[in-house]
């Protein structure tokens, strides 16, 4: 696979993206409100006006109180499936416009963390495969959030076929947990693919999340036109587990209805148990860009304050 120096510039493009974003280059609820976003938050009816932003409202025609500091201490850890699976799709090339699950990941917590830089808000990053391969705290300096950029870039350098990364998220979630001293927004990108355990037992360190009073965003990344449309042609492919390394030759299109049916069983049953445990469940495709993940993340934090 050839990344052609997408790590060098990954900081570069995590802050043209917030700010095209907040800007409104992009579609969003914040369109026109600019980078003041981070230093206020929206007037909720029935509030004192004395903090409101008048001049603000002249521009945007929209109310907002000030932001004090004390108001902008999120903890963030995000979290990153590092393990085989998240390698898919195997190309020659990998880009921005064509990626893997592992560089949409990479990307859009590089992206999450310059956000939450301009919020002065505090972050930290775990990477697990079947071990936690790094765990950092969340802080807040300038030399932390380099050592952040440091360990993605790390991340898009290895490959997935010389040596292959099998999953354990059940284990590696549960050890997170414990080391999340304090409440924080936990942010997990995973495929959610770990053919050794049930739904019911990779969802215990989702539960163990919840009960130790984090907050969780589950983004499932999926690649919509192989792992859901099944666009194949219609003849044998010889398919490969990242993972195990086992092969298989089939038509997938002979099973095509079959495994969308067991996929969206699937799906459904995780989102309910998501809705049980008031986590937020966002169905993420690589193939259409990191609004949907700002988006989701702001509208999160706003309903935390």
């Amino acid at each position: 696979m050839d990344y052609s120096n997408l790590s060098s510039n990954i900081e570069i493009f995590a802050r043209n993206v917030v700010e095209g974003f907040i800007t409104g280059k992009h579609k969003s609820p914040y369109h026109g409100f600019s980078v003041e976003f981070a230093e206020h938050r929206l007037y909720n009816s029935g509030e004192s006006t004395r903090h409101i932003d008048w001049k603000l409202f002249a521009r945007t025609n929209k109310l907002f109180n000030k932001r004090f500091e004390e108001e902008t201490n999120l903890r963030c850890q995000i979290i990153i499936d590092a393990s085989s699976s998240m390698y898919y799709p195997l190309r020659k090339k990998i880009t921005l416009n064509t990626p893997n699950k592992l560089l949409f990941s990479v990307y859009a917590s590089a992206v999450l963390i310059n956000l939450l830089k301009k919020q002065r808000d505090a972050v930290g990053l775990s990477v697990y495969t079947d071990s936690l391969e790094v765990h950092t705290p969340n802080k807040t300096t300038q030399r932390h959030n380099r050592i952040l950029y440091n360990e993605l870039d790390k991340l898009l350098l290895k490959n997935p076929i010389k040596s292959p990364q099998l999953t354990n998220s059940n284990n590696v979630l549960h050890k997170i947990s414990e080391l999340l001293k304090k409440r924080s927004l936990v942010v997990i990108f995973t495929d959610f693919i770990d053919p050794n355990q049930s739904l019911d037992m990779l969802f215990e360190p989702y539960k163990h999340l919840k009960y130790n009073k984090h907050e969780v965003i589950l983004f499932y990344l999926y690649e919509s036109k192989t792992e859901q449309n099944l666009e194949f042609e219609n003849r044998s492919y010889k398919f490969i587990d990242l993972e195990s390394q086992e092969e298989i030759k089939i038509n997938p299109l002979n099973f095509k209805k079959k495994y969308q049916q067991q996929t969206d069983s699937f799906l459904k049953k995780l989102k309910l148990k998501c809705v049980q445990y008031k986590i937020d469940f966002i169905e993420v495709d690589i193939n259409k860009g990191f609004d949907n993940i700002i988006n989701t993340y702001l509208l999160k934090r706003q309903k935390m304050f």
